[in-house]
């Protein structure tokens, strides 16, 4: 795993073994920021990034400029990695929460321009996450949300949904207020 673009280019992301996650792969996180980079001015964007895992997401807004990120994960090791990495790497705009995802999206104040969500494949609650951003509207005006999963789930019946982008195994839906 390396950092793509920004400040950091080329940096690797090196977590150590045995962390319960599943990272985005450097092909799919390429494409989908080059799809984001001709729609945000990464300097100006606040970032929610849920399941953060390896920080891998997050890590690449920082090095691209975002104002502040807020990387959550339930897993203690997860959250560990990635504040120690941040601090490594000098990306103060990194906040990071270890807490539940679903419980957290009932009761955060904040709104964010963009909303990461990398869940585990296997979750069986995913479509909640939709529901949980928009019923308590935490994309600011023109703010989106990323759903990352496998291609086997369809979102075409949902009102937010804005577009789907699939890089090999990987699909990211891209959802906004209508």
């Amino acid at each position: 795993m390396r950092i793509i673009s920004g400040t950091h280019r080329g940096r690797n992301i090196n977590p150590p073994a045995g962390l319960p996650v599943r990272p985005t792969t450097d092909f799919a996180k390429e494409g989908l920021f080059n799809v984001l980079q001709h729609q945000l001015d990464f300097e100006e964007i606040e970032v929610l990034d849920l399941f953060c895992g390896t920080g891998n997401i997050s890590f690449e807004f920082a090095s691209r400029g975002a104002k502040q990120i807020m990387a959550v994960d339930s897993a203690f090791k997860c959250t560990a990695f990635v504040k120690k990495q941040a601090e490594e790497f000098k990306f103060n705009q990194i906040k990071v929460i270890n807490t539940d995802v679903f419980q957290l999206l009932k009761k955060l104040p904040s709104k964010f321009d963009v909303i990461f969500a990398d869940p585990p494949f296997a979750m069986e609650k995913i479509e909640q996450l939709i529901e949980l951003v928009f019923q308590n509207q935490l994309l600011k005006e023109d703010g989106i949300f990323i759903l990352e999963h496998e291609g086997t789930h369809n979102f075409a019946f949902n009102k937010y949904l804005k577009e789907k982008r699939t890089y090999g195994k990987i699909t990211f839906s891209i959802f906004a207020n209508i």
